[in-house]
Protein backbone atom coordinates (compact mmCIF):
# COMPACT_ATOMS: atom_id res chain seq x y z
CA UNK A 1 0.00 0.00 0.00
CA UNK A 2 1.51 3.48 -1.08
CA UNK A 3 1.28 5.69 1.84
CA UNK A 4 0.41 9.58 1.27
CA UNK A 5 3.68 11.03 2.09
CA UNK A 6 5.69 8.72 -0.07
CA UNK A 7 3.06 9.99 -3.20
CA UNK A 8 3.97 13.34 -1.86
CA UNK A 9 7.94 12.79 -1.76
CA UNK A 10 8.01 11.35 -5.66
CA UNK A 11 5.68 14.21 -6.94
CA UNK A 12 8.14 16.40 -4.98
CA UNK A 13 11.10 14.24 -6.80
CA UNK A 14 9.33 14.83 -9.90
CA UNK A 15 9.24 18.77 -9.47
CA UNK A 16 13.03 19.15 -8.98
CA UNK A 17 14.03 17.05 -11.82
CA UNK A 18 11.82 19.27 -13.93
CA UNK A 19 13.93 19.82 -17.36
CA UNK A 20 12.12 23.15 -18.03
CA UNK A 21 13.16 24.37 -14.84
CA UNK A 22 16.72 25.69 -13.73
CA UNK A 23 18.94 22.69 -12.81
CA UNK A 24 18.98 22.08 -9.02
CA UNK A 25 22.46 21.44 -8.21
CA UNK A 26 22.39 22.36 -4.59
CA UNK A 27 19.25 21.80 -2.51
CA UNK A 28 18.84 23.00 1.17
CA UNK A 29 15.62 21.77 3.31
CA UNK A 30 14.82 23.63 6.54
CA UNK A 31 13.45 22.24 9.94
CA UNK A 32 11.02 20.00 9.82
CA UNK A 33 10.46 18.71 6.71
CA UNK A 34 10.76 15.22 5.97
CA UNK A 35 8.44 15.05 3.06
CA UNK A 36 10.87 17.48 1.07
CA UNK A 37 13.60 16.08 2.52
CA UNK A 38 12.40 12.49 1.69
CA UNK A 39 11.84 13.72 -1.87
CA UNK A 40 16.06 15.24 -2.40
CA UNK A 41 16.97 11.73 -1.20
CA UNK A 42 15.27 10.28 -3.79
CA UNK A 43 16.58 12.00 -6.16
CA UNK A 44 19.92 11.42 -5.23
CA UNK A 45 19.84 7.58 -4.67
CA UNK A 46 18.03 8.01 -8.02
CA UNK A 47 21.78 8.61 -9.43
CA UNK A 48 21.48 12.44 -9.81
CA UNK A 49 24.51 14.44 -8.70
CA UNK A 50 22.42 16.93 -6.32
CA UNK A 51 24.21 17.91 -3.05
CA UNK A 52 21.64 17.91 -0.07
CA UNK A 53 22.39 19.92 2.75
CA UNK A 54 19.80 19.16 5.55
CA UNK A 55 19.55 22.30 7.91
CA UNK A 56 18.87 19.79 11.19
CA UNK A 57 20.81 16.92 10.28
CA UNK A 58 22.02 15.52 13.54
CA UNK A 59 25.40 14.04 12.59
CA UNK A 60 27.60 15.05 8.87
CA UNK A 61 25.60 18.33 8.95
CA UNK A 62 27.38 20.68 6.22
CA UNK A 63 25.64 23.54 8.41
CA UNK A 64 28.42 24.11 11.85
CA UNK A 65 26.96 27.79 12.26
CA UNK A 66 23.59 26.58 11.58
CA UNK A 67 21.23 29.59 9.38
CA UNK A 68 24.18 31.99 9.34
CA UNK A 69 26.03 29.61 6.92
CA UNK A 70 22.65 28.64 4.70
CA UNK A 71 21.93 32.75 4.16
CA UNK A 72 25.58 32.98 3.56
CA UNK A 73 25.52 30.29 0.83
CA UNK A 74 22.04 31.52 -0.45
CA UNK A 75 23.08 35.39 -0.47
CA UNK A 76 25.92 33.88 -3.08
CA UNK A 77 23.66 32.07 -5.44
CA UNK A 78 25.16 28.70 -4.15
CA UNK A 79 21.72 27.17 -3.07
CA UNK A 80 19.80 26.34 -6.08
CA UNK A 81 16.36 25.04 -4.73
CA UNK A 82 14.39 25.44 -1.16
CA UNK A 83 10.74 24.32 0.23
CA UNK A 84 8.71 27.24 1.94
CA UNK A 85 5.66 26.72 3.66
CA UNK A 86 2.99 28.82 5.10
CA UNK A 87 0.17 28.88 7.96
CA UNK A 88 -1.69 31.02 4.84
CA UNK A 89 -0.77 30.70 1.17
CA UNK A 90 -2.32 33.06 -1.48
CA UNK A 91 -2.99 32.52 -5.05
CA UNK A 92 -0.34 34.63 -5.80
CA UNK A 93 1.76 33.11 -4.13
CA UNK A 94 2.46 34.74 -0.99
CA UNK A 95 3.14 33.32 2.56
CA UNK A 96 2.43 34.29 5.97
CA UNK A 97 4.26 32.64 8.40
CA UNK A 98 3.43 35.92 11.35
CA UNK A 99 -0.27 35.23 12.25
CA UNK A 100 -3.88 35.96 11.34
CA UNK A 101 -5.30 39.17 12.01
CA UNK A 102 -4.23 42.93 12.29
CA UNK A 103 -0.24 42.89 12.54
CA UNK A 104 1.50 41.28 14.22
CA UNK A 105 -0.70 38.20 14.00
CA UNK A 106 -3.65 39.07 16.83
CA UNK A 107 -5.59 36.02 16.07
CA UNK A 108 -3.88 32.66 15.69
CA UNK A 109 0.00 32.81 15.48
CA UNK A 110 2.13 31.23 13.50
CA UNK A 111 6.42 30.38 14.20
CA UNK A 112 7.51 33.40 12.31
CA UNK A 113 8.83 34.77 9.14
CA UNK A 114 13.28 34.19 10.33
CA UNK A 115 14.61 34.01 6.87
CA UNK A 116 11.74 32.93 4.39
CA UNK A 117 11.69 36.49 2.67
CA UNK A 118 15.68 36.18 2.16
CA UNK A 119 14.99 32.69 0.78
CA UNK A 120 11.90 33.03 -1.37
CA UNK A 121 14.06 36.50 -3.35
CA UNK A 122 17.83 34.98 -3.40
CA UNK A 123 16.57 30.97 -3.97
CA UNK A 124 16.07 30.83 -7.76
CA UNK A 125 13.53 27.75 -7.25
CA UNK A 126 11.41 27.44 -4.41
CA UNK A 127 8.96 24.29 -4.45
CA UNK A 128 6.21 25.71 -1.81
CA UNK A 129 4.67 22.72 0.28
CA UNK A 130 1.65 22.27 2.62
CA UNK A 131 0.26 19.01 4.11
CA UNK A 132 -3.30 20.41 4.81
CA UNK A 133 -5.23 21.50 1.86
CA UNK A 134 -8.09 23.65 3.17
CA UNK A 135 -9.84 27.02 2.68
CA UNK A 136 -8.36 28.32 6.00
CA UNK A 137 -4.62 27.57 4.92
CA UNK A 138 -4.82 28.28 0.87
CA UNK A 139 -7.07 31.77 1.23
CA UNK A 140 -8.07 34.68 -1.40
CA UNK A 141 -5.19 36.92 0.22
CA UNK A 142 -2.95 36.26 3.33
CA UNK A 143 -3.45 38.23 6.31
CA UNK A 144 0.26 39.33 6.83
CA UNK A 145 2.80 38.68 3.91
CA UNK A 146 6.11 36.76 5.34
CA UNK A 147 7.33 36.85 1.73
CA UNK A 148 5.87 37.85 -1.72
CA UNK A 149 5.33 35.62 -4.54
CA UNK A 150 5.66 38.26 -6.58
CA UNK A 151 7.97 41.20 -6.92
CA UNK A 152 7.41 45.02 -8.15
CA UNK A 153 9.83 45.67 -11.51
CA UNK A 154 12.93 46.84 -10.47
CA UNK A 155 13.22 44.86 -7.33
CA UNK A 156 16.19 41.92 -7.77
CA UNK A 157 14.85 38.82 -6.73
CA UNK A 158 16.34 35.68 -8.06
CA UNK A 159 13.00 33.64 -8.36
CA UNK A 160 10.01 32.79 -7.12
CA UNK A 161 7.55 29.55 -6.34
CA UNK A 162 7.99 27.11 -9.08
CA UNK A 163 4.95 24.70 -7.63
CA UNK A 164 2.85 24.35 -4.86
CA UNK A 165 1.95 20.64 -3.31
CA UNK A 166 -0.43 19.86 -0.98
CA UNK A 167 -2.51 16.97 0.24
CA UNK A 168 -4.49 17.14 -2.12
CA UNK A 169 -2.92 18.23 -5.10
CA UNK A 170 -0.17 19.79 -7.42
CA UNK A 171 -0.46 23.72 -8.86
CA UNK A 172 2.19 25.23 -11.01
CA UNK A 173 2.59 28.79 -10.66
CA UNK A 174 2.99 31.25 -13.46
CA UNK A 175 5.19 34.65 -12.08
CA UNK A 176 4.11 36.73 -15.20
CA UNK A 177 0.40 36.23 -14.26
CA UNK A 178 0.92 35.51 -10.38
CA UNK A 179 -1.41 32.62 -10.95
CA UNK A 180 -2.02 29.11 -9.96
CA UNK A 181 -2.90 26.58 -12.13
CA UNK A 182 -3.99 23.22 -11.00
CA UNK A 183 -1.45 20.73 -12.51
CA UNK A 184 -2.34 17.34 -10.64
CA UNK A 185 -5.62 15.85 -8.60
CA UNK A 186 -4.19 13.24 -6.05
CA UNK A 187 -5.74 9.74 -6.59
CA UNK A 188 -9.18 10.11 -4.78
CA UNK A 189 -9.37 13.99 -5.25
CA UNK A 190 -10.75 15.78 -8.36
CA UNK A 191 -11.26 19.32 -10.40
CA UNK A 192 -14.45 19.73 -7.93
CA UNK A 193 -12.98 18.53 -4.71
CA UNK A 194 -9.69 20.56 -4.77
CA UNK A 195 -11.60 23.88 -5.95
CA UNK A 196 -14.38 23.13 -2.99
CA UNK A 197 -10.85 23.11 -0.58
CA UNK A 198 -8.80 26.20 -1.74
CA UNK A 199 -10.20 29.57 -0.64
CA UNK A 200 -8.22 30.77 -3.79
CA UNK A 201 -8.95 31.56 -7.50
CA UNK A 202 -6.84 29.59 -9.68
CA UNK A 203 -6.62 28.37 -13.73
CA UNK A 204 -7.04 24.60 -14.50
CA UNK A 205 -6.86 22.61 -17.50
CA UNK A 206 -10.04 21.11 -19.08
CA UNK A 207 -8.72 17.92 -17.75
CA UNK A 208 -7.20 17.97 -14.40
CA UNK A 209 -4.39 15.30 -14.41
CA UNK A 210 -4.03 12.56 -11.87
CA UNK A 211 -0.92 13.06 -9.47
CA UNK A 212 1.25 9.34 -10.39
CA UNK A 213 2.16 6.92 -7.88
CA UNK A 214 5.24 6.24 -7.32
CA UNK A 215 7.11 3.87 -9.32
CA UNK A 216 7.78 0.51 -7.83
CA UNK A 217 11.56 1.55 -8.36
CA UNK A 218 11.01 4.80 -6.33
CA UNK A 219 9.33 3.28 -3.10
CA UNK A 220 12.34 0.29 -2.67
CA UNK A 221 14.41 3.44 -2.75
CA UNK A 222 12.08 5.68 -0.17
CA UNK A 223 11.76 2.55 2.39
CA UNK A 224 15.15 1.13 1.84
CA UNK A 225 18.47 3.39 0.81
CA UNK A 226 15.92 6.78 1.57
CA UNK A 227 14.82 5.71 5.18
CA UNK A 228 18.12 5.10 5.91
CA UNK A 229 19.56 8.34 5.18
CA UNK A 230 16.51 9.41 7.25
CA UNK A 231 16.27 7.64 10.27
CA UNK A 232 18.76 9.53 12.68
CA UNK A 233 16.95 12.90 11.61
CA UNK A 234 13.51 12.19 11.51
CA UNK A 235 13.18 8.86 13.27
CA UNK A 236 9.46 9.79 14.27
CA UNK A 237 8.14 9.85 10.24
CA UNK A 238 10.83 7.40 9.84
CA UNK A 239 8.29 4.94 11.95
CA UNK A 240 5.06 6.43 11.10
CA UNK A 241 5.76 6.09 7.34
CA UNK A 242 8.15 3.56 6.30
CA UNK A 243 7.71 1.19 9.70
CA UNK A 244 11.18 1.23 10.48
CA UNK A 245 12.86 2.25 13.68
CA UNK A 246 16.35 3.17 14.58
CA UNK A 247 18.30 0.98 15.72
CA UNK A 248 18.90 1.14 19.70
Amino acid sequence: MIQPEERLAAALAALILDPAAPPARHIAVGAASPIPAAACWLVKKQGHPVRLSLLHKRHGNPFTEGSRELFDLTGQGRIDLFFLGGGQIDGQANINLIGTGDWPGQGTRFPGSFGSAFMYFMTPRTILFREEHSPRVLVPQVDNISAPGVSAPGVFRRGTAQALVTGKSLFRFDPATARFTLASAHPGEDAASIRAATGFDYDEPAQVAVTPDPTPEQLALLRGPVCDEMLETYPEFCARVFARKAAA
